[in-house]
């Protein structure tokens, strides 16, 4: 299988949407930026959210493509507080369906569209999206570099690209990341020095780069946390095994975060007009 279907496989499962849904936040299943680190999980990921569209342009007028959108959570408070049309992005059936579900019960089903599809192949037609937003998504691609060319494809001249993604560090040794790699089904990850280079090579300019590390292992704590204070709970929507391989796959992320191994932030590139 390739990793692509992996994901979908992986995310399409009933133990995943349960615990993405349950736990993770429902509305923003993403990395958070947290003010303290007992703070609830899904305000700190909404807080990326915000955070993120400080740094784009957004209004009724413009198009925005979600890769990876999820349950579409960014997509209905961008489209609410914006009036920006949202084409979600996604690879999983079950996260979509619940998508246009939630996205209908809020009455932006007129402004928010659901494709079920893959980012290396996105099917929309060349230059016509004004942003492309992404958060923690672009990691699960084997081919990144097909990813990127892909956004250049869509995104109209001066569009902008605004991402996050769980990164290896710049200065990361060799062999170090095993474990989490083999959870993700990859061979390397994403950095801050390759989005750099790739999208410079496209002709995007670096708006902002925001290095946020430190919320990554923060955030990946506190869901480890969140799995032992509902434990019971939990174990009526997933299985006992599920619940052990996310612990020990968190532990992994945790342990590569505090030895500066990983990187996290928010991206933010212009497309050249």
């Amino acid at each position: 299988m390739s990793v692509t279907d992996v994901t979908k496989e992986y995310y399409d499962s009933d133990d995943a949407d349960a615990f993405y849904f349950h736990v993770w936040g429902g509305e923003d299943i993403h990395i958070g930026v947290y003010e303290r680190p007992d703070e609830p999980i899904r305000d700190a990921s909404h807080r990326t959210v915000e955070r993120m569209a400080r740094s784009v342009v957004l209004d009724k007028e413009r198009t925005v493509l979600d890769c990876g959108a999820g349950y579409g959570g960014a997509a209905r408070w961008l489209s609410r507080t914006f009036g920006c049309k949202v084409a979600c992005l996604n690879l999983s059936t079950v996260q979509n369906e619940r998508n246009r579900k939630m996205t209908a019960e809020a009455g932006l089903s007129d402004r928010i569209e659901v494709i079920d599809g893959a980012f290396e192949t996105i099917p929309l037609p060349d230059a016509s999206v004004d942003c492309v937003w992404s958060q923690d998504a672009f990691l699960h691609s084997g081919d990144k570099k097909g990813v990127l060319a892909e956004v250049d494809r869509v995104l109209k001249p001066g569009g902008e690209l605004v991402f996050t993604d769980p990164m290896q560090a710049d200065d990361c040794p060799d062999g170090v990341l095993a474990p989490v790699l083999e959870r993700i089904h990859l061979e390397s990850m994403g950095s801050f020095a390759f989005y750099r280079e790739e999208l410079g090579k496209l002709g995007f300019t670096e708006k902002s780069v925001d290095d946020l590390t430190p919320h990554l292992v923060t955030h990946y704590s506190a869901v480890s946390k969140e799995i032992q204070r509902r434990s019971d709970e939990l174990l009526k929507v997933c299985s006992a095994a599920y619940l052990e391989r996310m612990q020990k796959g968190l532990g992994h992320w945790v342990d590569a975060g505090s030895r500066g191994y990983l990187a996290w932030g928010i991206l933010r590139f212009d497309k050249p007009r």
